[in-house]
């Protein structure tokens, strides 16, 4: 393939420039549609939380990325069924038809963006939506709450080299200095009995190590006899989980602040409950679905795009079909999920369902409006 090739002519340029506009604004309304919540909780964290305002601004900044994910494949597909309406309604269609034109090259640059959004999104799901909750919950629990990230107990569970396992538990955790508090440590042998206990008062995370500060040990003999080292200043020991992983997995416990690499992490673990581990399989499975509904949704705007629009009205009619859809997708899209949380091994086949059909009901109608 000759680089002369990847050009852009210039019915492409005018196909791209007929989605901008009605993408842009469609990727402005529903943001703000989302948003409004959000600003009713900086009023909320201000006047109830006594928060201050810089910090409230902050967290409604960080929080728009994850919204905007989620609402770029509504853009794309309020934005196709506008553009294509406005084009069938001038007989812009019929006539580049008439010229010779393919309907499938016509169309063509709107497929090619949707799957340039796709990874676009994929990208932003995985890279800037993870960073972007990671300083919500920095500044809400260094500014606002000031005090332990933790809703429950923290237990962490790691195997230890040359067999066995380490339990630790911990009943809070300060966000400023990364440390845990209160914390005691039971390590087991290969044959599950305990061997050595460590008590501490808090562990600070410095270096990518947890040190013990102010511990005593008690080691426990195979001859039934215990031995006591009551005080130690400091000493390095390995939990097996970052502060920010703990942080996710127990304030939160919610795999969709988390990138795919993330959740990954914490299913290899081991420290989720069954359905715990359901929910993290089934939503590291949806993540790699779901930025292709940016594809799907323009391959099925296309077909409903071409449906003349009697008294105008296309921007309103855009919209609410647009928004009936996404509806009618996110609702496929539930039920998937719950049957991927009730058959693991099936998870990733369900992730990509809702993709599927829409993609099978977009190509039969886009293949019947090629013939027209």
């Amino acid at each position: 393939m000759q680089l002369g090739s990847l050009r852009l002519t210039i019915l492409d340029r005018y196909m791209l420039a007929e989605l901008s506009g009605p993408f842009g604004f469609g990727l402005t309304a529903f943001t703000l549609i989302f948003a409004a919540t959000e600003i009713l909780n900086i009023g909320k964290l201000v006047s109830s939380d006594h928060a201050p305002l810089w910090a409230a601004l902050l967290i409604f900044f960080w929080t728009l990325p994850g919204y905007v994910v989620l609402v770029i494949p509504m853009a794309l597909l309020m934005g196709t069924l506008l553009a294509i309406q406005r084009l069938s309604s001038d007989s812009e269609i019929t006539a580049l038809k008439a010229a010779g034109v393919t309907f499938s090259r016509i169309v063509g640059p709107l497929l090619a963006v949707g799957i340039v959004m796709s990874f676009v999104t994929f990208f932003l799901q995985e890279r800037v939506v993870p960073y972007a909750d990671d300083q919500v919950t920095e500044i809400e629990n260094t500014v606002i709450n000031q005090g332990s990230a933790f809703s429950r107990d923290l237990t962490v569970s790691a195997p230890l080299p040359g067999g066995g396992r380490q339990v630790t538990l911990a009943t809070a955790y300060e966000p400023h200095s990364r440390a845990l508090l209160n914390v005691t440590l039971v390590q087991y042998d290969s044959a599950n009995r305990p061997r050595q206990i460590i008590f501490a008062e808090r562990a600070e995370f410095t270096a990518n190590r947890w040190v013990l500060q102010n511990s005593s040990v008690y080691r426990f003999n195979p001859d039934g006899t215990t031995l006591a080292e009551p005080r130690i200043a400091q000493q390095q020991v390995e939990i097996g989980e970052n502060p920010t992983d703990l942080v996710k997995r127990i304030s939160n416990n919610d795999p969709e602040n988390m990138s795919r690499r993330q959740i990954a992490d914490v299913i290899r673990s081991g420290q989720l409950t069954e359905n715990e581990l359901r929910k993290y399989i089934s939503t590291y499975q949806e993540k790699l679905a779901r930025p292709f509904a940016c594809f799907v949704f323009i391959l099925i705007a296309i077909p409903f795009g071409l449906r003349p629009i009697r008294g105008g009205g296309s921007a309103s009619l855009g919209f609410g079909l647009s928004l009936g859809i996404v509806f009618v997708y996110y609702i496929v899209m539930t039920i998937c999920s719950f049957f991927a949380e009730a058959f693991l091994p099936l998870a990733a086949f369900w992730a990509w369902v809702p993709n599927l059909l829409f993609t099978a009901i977009g190509l039969s109608r886009l293949r019947r409006a090629a013939q027209v």
